[in-house]
């Protein structure tokens, strides 16, 4: 975007600006009359890059976002409401590394009972929602992380999740961690995310 840029590209640029929530390319073209906004959102990605703000895709659904590097210039001293306890962050990770997960799944993970408020907290972040039923008998909850999550902690895809050598490296994992951190093995989290895909089409995937 050295030049002007055209017509289409500067629509999407103001759609997006002035969404109240991320848009699929789907819904940014439904909204422009059907036309074909790929090209106009990777022009508009390639022009931001470097800027203090970015054009970026998380979990499908493209926005807005301040440029990583200068986050820290916009934060705020404040209560973080969405601090969560070693129960919610552990619930949290076996669902992102195993989803769709029930919650038998997530006890017989964490080798301990998930209470009832763990997961509520985590649905009312909005960062995991209720992916249908298992069809299993007794067609149990099925859980699984949101676009949300993805753009929280700054996810293209859940492919993009961090391996445990990577965690461990960055001193993430504690010893007591290391047990949890076993059952997430980057293998294991690429089948799943592969088997899900082909399985149910999931667009988290």
């Amino acid at each position: 975007m050295s030049e002007a840029p055209d017509d289409l590209v500067r629509a999407v640029e103001a759609t997006l600006f002035a969404a109240e929530a991320p848009m699929s390319a789907e819904a940014i073209s439904a909204h422009l009359g059907g036309a074909d906004v790929t090209g106009a959102l990777q022009a508009l990605a390639l022009h931001y890059a470097c800027r203090g703000v970015a054009v970026v895709e998380r979990g499908g659904r493209w926005h807005f976002q301040t440029a990583p590097d200068l986050a820290h210039l916009l934060r705020r001293e404040r209560e973080d409401l969405r601090k969560l306890s070693r129960a919610a962050t552990e619930t949290l990770a076996i669902i992102a590394y195993h989803e769709p997960v029930s919650r038998a799944e997530i006890e017989a993970i964490r080798g301990v009972q998930t209470a009832k408020g763990t997961l509520d907290v985590l649905l009312e972040a909005g960062w995991v929602r209720v992916a249908g039923r298992r069809e299993v008998p007794g067609r149990p909850v099925i859980f699984a992380t949101t676009p949300d999550f993805l753009s929280h902690f700054g996810l293209a895809t859940r492919k993009d999740l961090p391996g445990i050598d990577e965690l461990r490296a960055a001193g993430l994992l504690d010893p007591v961690e290391d047990t949890l951190a076993a059952l997430m093995s980057p293998v294991e989290k690429d089948d799943e995310i592969r088997s899900d895909a082909l399985a149910s089409g999931d667009e988290s995937a």
